[in-house]
């Protein structure tokens, strides 16, 4: 079955830089389309970044210059670029895949930047 495992979050400082990647398996992922996205405590879960299977990409305006969305379809493996984090950017952050009509979710992984 489709598996995604995020890694990379931590803790980190206003002004710091963090990757994440997320590693898919059971599928094909050359032909999915990725995002991220992420949820703050009480509030709903929120589009960050995608990238389509040919590589073109979109950002959320909160994100737009600070962030960059990749992927290596040799390692079945999409990327998040964190640079310049605000204490606003602490959210756990989910990677998602859309394989034609079906999407799937990552278990998450915790981002928290401290003022």
């Amino acid at each position: 079955q489709v598996q995604l495992v995020e890694s990379g979050g931590a803790l980190v400082q206003a002004g710091g830089s963090l990757r994440l990647s997320c590693t898919a398996s059971g599928m094909t992922f050359r032909l999915a389309a990725m995002g991220w996205y992420r949820q703050a405590p009480g509030k709903q879960r929120e589009l960050v970044a995608r990238i389509s299977s040919t590589g073109w990409t979109a950002y959320a305006d909160s994100v737009e210059g600070r962030f960059t969305i990749s992927r290596d379809n040799a390692r079945n493996t999409l990327y998040l670029e964190m640079n310049s984090l605000k204490p606003e950017d602490t959210a756990v952050y989910y990677c998602k895949a859309t394989v034609i009509t079906y999407d799937y979710w990552g278990q998450g992984t915790q981002v928290t930047v401290s003022s």
